[in-house]
């Protein structure tokens, strides 16, 4: 956008404003300004550049209007409602608007998909039959994916988790999420047991970055598409499920938790989610399976 625009002055402001002070992701942060550019860039060229304290709901339903028609997807819409709603949220905090346009904008609705996990004996048949290449980076390629599995972890707090976050005495590791929200996050004996083993043999490695806990074979922090790489590569010798990445391992850690009737509260603190909602989609697994069951089994079904 033009920094000569009306606009600008009000994105910067709220790009810092979620950058400094929310503290988001990167990722969303880029996300949140991509859309609020779209939508000044529409104001500009299709209702001449209204004022902020002028746009009105009417605006705001027209381009939403012309994204559906041009078949953007539901979820895409209801991600730039969200940017909208923080945006002008914003504006009201400053007191730049005395009310929110957005009080009459309804999202529209999503078709729930079940998560993609790994079924239990698949996994069983990965940590228990498949080899690994012997010395450092099989040790590491092995445990990307028990860490994965056994915590629930998403790839960027995997990436990011730090030596001095393992606490083997008390068999936690404390995890860093969204919005830098920490959460603790119980190991069991054997990912202990592994982990010990891996940083006594990082300790041997001459040039070995001591920040990070997961490096590669030279010594430095892993990248994500490399910990993608991996998940990808060992997930297809067990599975025939078509989606194969990290975050399929955190779907089956909450799916595997569930089915074995864990409280839902808890799988929600473990996985780091804000609501309840987020994690409830796996009770909807749960479900299936019991009818899959009932299907199967039931002389009536």
């Amino acid at each position: 956008m033009s920094p000569d625009s009306i606009y600008h002055i009000y994105l910067q402001s709220f790009i810092d404003y979620i950058k400094f002070e929310k503290r988001f992701s990167q990722h969303t942060v880029i996300a949140y300004e991509k859309d609020l550019e779209q939508f000044f860039t529409y104001l500009e060229q299709e209702r001449d550049s209204p004022p902020i304290i002028e746009i009105q709901s009417t605006y705001i339903k027209s381009w939403l209007a012309n994204m559906m028609k041009d078949k953007r997807s539901a979820k895409t819409v209801n991600r730039k409602i969200s940017t909208l709603k923080a945006f002008f949220k914003q504006q009201l905090k400053t007191g730049g608007l005395e009310s929110t346009p957005m009080g009459t904008i309804v999202s529209p609705k999503i078709s729930k998909r079940l998560p993609s996990y790994v079924e239990q004996k698949e996994t069983d048949t990965l940590f228990k039959h498949v080899e690994f290449s012997e010395g450092f980076e099989g040790q590491t390629q092995r445990l990307i994916l028990a860490l994965l599995y056994a915590t629930g972890m998403r790839l960027s707090e995997l990436v990011n988790l730090k030596e001095s976050q393992v606490d083997l005495g008390q068999k936690t590791l404390k995890v860093l999420g969204k919005g830098n929200r920490e959460r603790i996050i119980p190991i069991g004996n054997d990912i202990s047991q592994a982990l010990a083993d891996y940083l006594q043999l990082k300790s041997s490695l001459p040039e070995a970055d001591h920040i990070f806990l997961l490096i590669n074979a030279k010594g430095k922090k892993l990248y994500p598409k490399y910990v993608y790489l991996v998940v990808k590569k060992y997930l297809s010798l067990v599975t025939t499920q078509k989606k194969k990445s990290p975050h399929v391992l955190r779907h089956t850690f909450a799916t595997h938790l569930t089915n074995e009737g864990a409280d839902i509260n808890a799988v929600k603190e473990l996985l780091g989610h804000s609501s309840l909602a987020a994690t409830q989609v796996y009770t909807h697994n749960t479900i299936e399976r019991l009818k899959d069951v009932y299907r199967k089994a039931h002389p009536k079904a």
